[in-house]
């Protein structure tokens, strides 16, 4: 058995494929990396708002990651990682077992769609959390256009990825314009959040007053506190008992951690998010990490309707960098490097068709987060240039900013 110390890391997306050429990087050929997932193909998830209304193709937001890894001397596993046995440190997938002396968890979010009745693609509602989700989305929006009719937009209580749904709504309002059918076709937005504007984050800057003049400006009604009792064909009923009738919606669903986690005694919260020390490793078994939305972060503050917080690409590529710098320290490269939640930062740009915000935090987990927001057209022309700039780095492997 070689000595050459094994780093496993389960999921390629924004933190997986992130720490993994980071560990490369920092440790060069003194450790064997091994990526389990089972797309073959990175996804530039923020750009999918935009594939339903045939703005994005597949192939112009996707990437092979197979010839990204074997340049880097990764070893890429398109499997799913099945079981996780910690006392033995390996990880099975289809194909065999994995031994590690350093595990990753980068595995993103399980989407709960079961939680609500009638909720999600197997439902009566659309997503684009994931690209089928959202090619299945782009039928329903064309089928949307020969019939249109009311159209109702959120995140429902559970879920965390707020900004996905401000843009998508933003988008759509944008959209039904350009077709001329605002008469036909209003917007509604429901939300977990407090308020409008809150992001999971108690809100940032002005963002509530942006939001509410964004909506008002487009006509928009926003629903905030809203928790979804169940869906049905055409209609989506509230609890308290207000029915939205809709010819179109998409929904972002409750998130959970994915089924490794939560089948793994004493890996996962209640949840089956992973918890974390400052290092980004599990407090209970040092040689794993976590990086991404399988994390658990607490909210800042208890919210009337649970809502979870937003992590970022941003962030997730902040924390792959953390766990990556400490997870070599393990294996004698460098030096440990604590990143306390509170100072983790975060940049979202939220398009809205001609327009959008960009928002910063400096410390996005902190009780006071010091943030900025700028409302304006640069924000779409920011998207669409960060949109190019990272798939053009990132299919050079290259993930340093």
């Amino acid at each position: 058995m070689s000595d050459t110390p094994q780093v496993v890391i389960v999921g390629s997306s924004f933190a997986g494929f992130t720490a993994a050429l980071e560990v490369r990087r920092l440790m060069g050929d003194r450790a064997a990396i091994t990526v389990l997932d089972p797309r073959e193909r990175f996804t530039f998830i923020p750009s999918l708002i935009w594939v339903p209304f045939g703005l994005r193709d597949a192939d112009e937001v996707t990437f092979a990651l197979a010839p990204v890894y074997a340049k880097k001397g990764i070893r890429f596993v398109p499997e799913a990682a099945e079981s996780i046995d910690l006392a033995n440190r390996t990880v099975t997938s289809a194909s065999g077992v994995h031994r590690y002396d350093r595990l990753l968890l980068a595995t993103g979010p399980r989407l709960a769609f079961e939680r609500i009745p009638g909720l999600g693609p197997d439902g009566y509602t659309e997503s684009v959390c994931n690209l089928p989700h959202a090619l299945r989305a782009k039928e329903a929006w064309e089928a949307f256009l020969r019939e249109p009719g009311p159209v109702v937009v959120g995140t429902a209580q559970g879920g965390s990825c707020f900004g996905a749904s401000y843009e998508f709504a933003l988008n759509v309002r944008h959209r039904i314009e350009k077709a001329g059918l605002s008469d036909v076709a209003s917007v509604t937005f429901i939300t977990a959040e407090p308020f409008l504007g809150h992001f999971g984050l108690g809100g940032v800057a002005d963002s509530e007053d942006a939001v509410r003049k964004a909506f008002e400006k487009r006509g928009m009604e926003g629903l905030p506190n809203t928790s979804i009792k169940e869906v049905r064909d055409g209609e989506i009923e509230l609890d308290g008992g207000r029915v939205l009738p809709f010819a179109f919606s998409m929904i972002v669903p409750p998130f959970s951690g994915v089924d490794v986690v939560r089948g793994t005694p004493g890996l996962g919260n209640e949840a089956g998010f992973v918890p974390v020390t400052p290092r980004f490793s599990h407090p209970d078994h040092p040689e794993v990490y976590a990086a991404g939305v399988d994390v658990a972060i607490a909210p800042p503050a208890p919210t009337p309707v649970p809502a979870g917080v937003p992590k970022t690409g941003a962030m997730s590529e902040e924390m792959a960098k953390a766990a990556a710098r400490n997870i070599a320290a393990d294996l004698g490269v460098g030096a440990h490097r604590d990143l306390p939640m509170e100072e983790l930062g975060a940049i979202c740009v939220l398009d809205a068709g001609a327009g959008g915000m960009i928002i910063k935090l400096d410390d996005a987990m902190s009780d006071h987060p010091k943030g900025r927001l700028m409302s304006g057209p640069q924000a779409h022309w920011a998207k669409v240039a960060f949109e190019r700039y990272f798939l053009a780095s990132r299919r050079r492997g290259y993930v340093r900013h």
